[in-house]
């Protein structure tokens, strides 16, 4: 059952949890709504934490997503500090690590993902950190500053945007990649390139193409990154940040489909559960620009998520289809990105790379699959709707700054 009056219970209280409650409430859901999430705060921001809250510019309050008596005043029972322990489908119960159980009739999954942790000798020690949550980033917050050395495990963007702002504290920043070049699973060699010379002109350090096989440590606290060939780096404090796995242990005990996140259709409904939604970094979603399902971790995709659950959960027409995108801020830079790069087999950059302010436009065949812009809003926004209308790009003048992006989308939308 779903609809105005359908209790509907809520699994993960980060953006896309917090997100969809709020919108049953704003589409008209009158029936019961519980939410139910492991940390004891109200759902907030993630993004700012490797920024704005290590640096001290934001709080748990500033990075709330509504204020604290938002839920009170829209009849959402919120239960923080709660996990969901075990889901039974058949009787439409989820059990709580409270040792109460809740009935639902639209359950919707928002559990999240983790970071993975390195399986190597010292990963217990006491200051080697990662950043998913509030308390992640305080504990971090508190453990960097002038004088300290920190070990940035993984040249991705979590990595890097730590390392800017480890910079940006004070602290002596290397970070250790195990691929031959930062960013090497997510950007193409340009921008790996720009990234780290951008990096190392602001003092970070980087060893590439090298395996951190243990963590030496005194007094139970971490002092030192072994590596394969021997040396070992002294550092006060590590982060690890070597990529995320999907929070799907209670869909799977449930016997719920899931490839690495719950499989879900364009209504983020499950599809082996009509009654069950999952929606975010747990959600292995349909993608239809691109022709094939993939699991996407990013605040938009979220958000768009939740406007699909809650659409389906009120009986609402579908939301049109939007491209995905995200971001990422380092010192003075927005990186913005759009689409994925699947299957491309050529590469336009519009612009100088050296001059801080350029596109990297990623084409398969004459369409637009993804593209990555550093301080580039218009190439960034019209690079989104090229990539939604999925028609053929007049190359030469893409890669010509002197032609603008609207030009180059007008001259598209007339083929």
């Amino acid at each position: 059952m779903s609809g105005a009056n359908a209790h509907v219970v809520i699994v993960g209280a980060g953006h896309a949890g917090g997100t969809v409650a709020a919108l049953l409430r704003q589409y008209g859901h009158d029936g019961p709504i519980t939410m139910v999430g492991d940390e004891p705060i109200p759902p907030y921001q993630r993004p700012p934490l490797s920024k704005a809250w290590l640096k001290g510019e934001a709080d748990a309050d500033s990075l709330a997503l509504k204020p604290a008596e938002f839920y009170a005043e829209a009849s959402i029972d919120f239960r923080p500090g709660v996990t969901a322990t075990a889901l039974n489908r058949g009787e439409k119960t989820v059990a709580l690590s409270d040792g109460s159980s809740v009935s639902y009739d639209a359950l919707v999954l928002a559990t999240g993902a983790r970071a993975i942790a390195l399986p190597i000798a010292g990963a217990d020690l006491s200051g080697i950190l990662f950043l998913r949550t509030a308390a992640d980033a305080e504990a971090l917050k508190a453990a960097v500053g002038p004088g300290k050395r920190l070990a940035v495990v993984g040249g991705g963007y979590i990595g890097l945007e730590v390392a800017a702002s480890g910079r940006a504290l004070g602290a002596e920043v290397v970070v250790l990649e195990r691929e031959s070049r930062i960013l090497a699973r997510v950007a193409c060699q340009a921008l790996s390139d720009f990234f780290q010379g951008y990096h190392e002109t602001h003092g970070v350090r980087f060893e590439l193409g090298c395996s951190v096989v243990g963590f030496e440590g005194r007094d139970g606290r971490v002092t030192g990154v072994k590596l394969e060939d021997g040396r070992i780096l002294d550092c006060d404090a590590v982060v690890v940040g070597v990529g995320a796995t999907p929070n799907d242990e209670l869909a799977r005990d449930a016997g719920l489909d899931c490839a690495r996140g719950v499989v879900v259709d364009l209504d983020a409904r499950s599809v082996s559960d009509p009654n069950v939604f999952a929606i975010g970094d747990v959600a292995h979603r349909p993608m239809p620009i691109y022709d094939r399902m993939f699991r996407m971790e990013s605040v938009p995709n979220a958000l768009e998520q939740a406007k699909q659950a809650a659409s389906a959960i009120m009986g609402r027409p579908r939301p049109s289809g939007e491209c995905p995108w995200q971001w990422s801020d380092q010192y003075d830079l927005k990186l913005q990105i759009a689409g994925y790069a699947f299957d491309v087999d050529e590469i336009v950059i519009r612009g100088d790379p050296a001059s801080g302010k350029f596109a990297v436009f990623h084409l398969k065949g004459d369409q637009l699959q993804s593209v990555e812009a550093i301080n580039a809003p218009p190439e960034f926004m019209m690079g989104k709707q090229l990539i939604l209308n999925r028609k053929p790009i007049d190359k030469a003048r893409l890669a010509d700054p002197s032609v603008s992006m609207k030009e180059v989308a007008a001259q598209t939308a007339a083929h």
